[in-house]
């Protein structure tokens, strides 16, 4: 019984650290936002990302090997007698993964999404590796089924393993792609907006991060804009300027301040480059040039203006704002100011998407050029009556049909913030318009989905492969009846009798042993000599 509890522990450890490896591997794409995360949590910007991984994969390749080893000593009738510094090697595995994953699902539920996303983009080829794997283990479950004393025990076994064979066989019928389609119906390809700029090229939210966005064509950029205690707009995410400046050694005692009570001629005199060299939160610091490492390492604070001055012939621009503390002087009049900067720069009016919602009648009197754009996923009906053109939602916000209905209605999707190639290409085939970047220059690259594959093509693929599993598993339980169906017990009798009917020596040596492992386990301490009749006379 505890061996059977082992197995079940063992099993389950598996299946958990399989989906953590799985959930992990896949939100490759918010690593940042991961790390931006648990920065606003403990206050101090370290990169547990790789670490996490790391670990993840090590765990998961032990409790592999443990679980290999165990279905192995079943296959030849042995115990799993598992050593007791594995069993806490298991168990701490266990439950630091349970733990793990709970404390994601309530810090951080919704990037959970990124898994069934990432199932529309992996789906078809888990399911033939599960296919493989499922049909590789017919031949211990077959077996046991051969080797089971009872008439029951064989039917339970079989019934169990019959079920998760059709499940896996039908699995293909709930697999929904946007990529499974006809290669003539594959929209166009998403614009590419860069987020705070090139940021993977370049400090985010600096002049030398909007200038590389410029020189790589990006379709646009978003920016984060902040009016300054003075006045002045500039650019900044973050509520302080801890992250991104050096504000701790030139104002320690201002450290904690919102960004915008500081005076520009304050901002002026920090560094906004250096920590993008320290912490190098893309792992891209290294492949800079060195003409571009020194220019990144003397950025500064920008201005709104200075940004549009570069952008504004070409490119299209998402602006983001924070709220001001409303101790601030310019509390009720940042969005005049910040307004009169952009009619002021000579940006076309058609390249500014207005996200907030804040006086968005009047953004509309003085500028009635700009997009509107709408953080805020609501029906279309309501969109179109609030003028809205244009939707900036997270990529886990919106599904394929969400996708299809705005376009119906006229309107645009943007779906921040898209890193990786495999989400591109599956929005892509979704249809969605544009994407906010990370790594506006590889996606810039991506010629063509990464996998584009016509109904009836996978239709094929899907028949055949159940095909081949389920002619292989009947191969092989039928080879195991013949093989082991006279031999279901470690009776030394039976194995003597099986023995000398044979005349197989293979089957001798295997009977041998069996009746060797039956004694020990009986507590046999000594063993008379074994003869076993042949024709050769042993």
């Amino acid at each position: 019984q505890w061996e059977r509890l082992w197995f079940l522990i063992l099993t389950s450890s598996f299946f958990l650290t399989l989906v953590w490896f799985y959930f992990w591997w896949e939100v490759h794409n918010d690593y940042n936002e991961i790390n931006w995360f648990l920065y606003n949590r403990m206050g101090y910007w370290s990169d547990w990302s790789i670490p996490i991984l790391v670990i993840t994969a090590a765990g998961f390749t032990y409790v592999t090997v443990l679980l290999i080893l165990a279905l192995c000593h079943i296959a030849v009738g042995q115990q799993m007698n598992l050593h007791w510094l594995h069993k806490i090697g298991l168990m701490t595995i266990l439950i630091t993964t349970v733990v793990t994953m709970s404390s994601i699902a309530q810090l951080w539920d919704d990037e959970w999404e990124m898994v069934f996303i990432s199932l529309q983009a992996t789906a078809p080829f888990l399911h033939i590796g599960a296919l493989a794997a499922v049909t590789a283990l017919s031949w211990l479950i077959a077996g046991q089924f051969a080797r089971a004393e009872k008439a029951t025990s064989q039917m339970l076994m079989f019934t169990a393993y019959l079920a998760v064979v059709v499940a896996l066989y039908l699995v293909p019928l709930t697999i929904s792609s946007p990529c499974i389609m006809e290669k003539k119906a594959l929209g166009p390809k998403p614009a590419i907006i860069g987020h705070r700029g090139a940021p993977m090229l370049a400090p985010e939210n600096t002049l030398m991060s909007f200038q590389k966005a410029v020189e790589q064509m990006m379709y646009g950029v978003q920016a984060d804009v902040v009016l300054s205690y003075d006045g002045v707009p500039f650019l900044m995410h973050d509520k302080t300027l801890r992250r991104t400046t050096n504000v701790e050694e030139v104002f320690p005692e201002r450290a904690y301040e919102h960004s915008s009570m500081f005076n520009w001629t304050d901002l002026e005199k920090l560094n906004a480059g250096e920590w993008f060299l320290q912490n190098d939160p893309f792992w891209t610091a290294g492949s800079l040039s060195r003409s571009d490492y020194l220019e990144a390492a003397n950025q500064s604070v920008c201005k709104l203006a200075d940004m549009l001055e570069v952008i504004k012939d070409n490119t299209s621009l998402i602006l983001n704002f924070q709220d001001l503390p409303p101790a601030h002087p310019y509390y009720s009049t940042y969005i005049n100011i910040t307004l009169e900067t952009i009619l002021a720069s000579g940006i076309r009016q058609q390249a500014v998407m207005w996200l907030p919602d804040t006086e968005r009648q009047l953004v509309r009197q003085i500028a009635p050029g700009f997009q509107q754009t709408s953080g805020l996923k609501l029906d279309a009906e309501h969109l179109r009556e609030k003028g809205i053109v244009k939707l900036n939602l997270r990529y886990t916000k919106v599904t394929n049909e969400d996708v299809r209905d705005y376009a119906m209605a006229n309107l645009s999707v943007n779906l921040y913030t898209v890193n990786e190639p495999w989400l591109y290409s599956i929005l892509w085939c979704a249809g969605v318009q544009s994407v906010t970047s990370d790594s506006s220059h590889v996606l810039r690259k991506v010629p063509f989905p990464i996998w584009l594959m016509p109904p009836d093509e996978y239709h094929l693929i899907w028949i055949t492969s159940d095909l081949i599993s389920f002619i292989v598993i009947v191969g092989v339980f039928i080879f195991q009846k013949w093989r082991l169906g006279s031999i279901r017990t470690y009776n030394p009798e039976q194995i003597m009798l099986s023995a000398a009917v044979r005349r197989s020596s293979q089957d001798v040596k295997i009977m041998k042993e069996k009746l060797i492992f039956s004694e020990i386990n009986n507590g046999v301490e000594t063993t008379d000599e074994l003869s076993l009749c042949s024709e050769n006379g042993y």
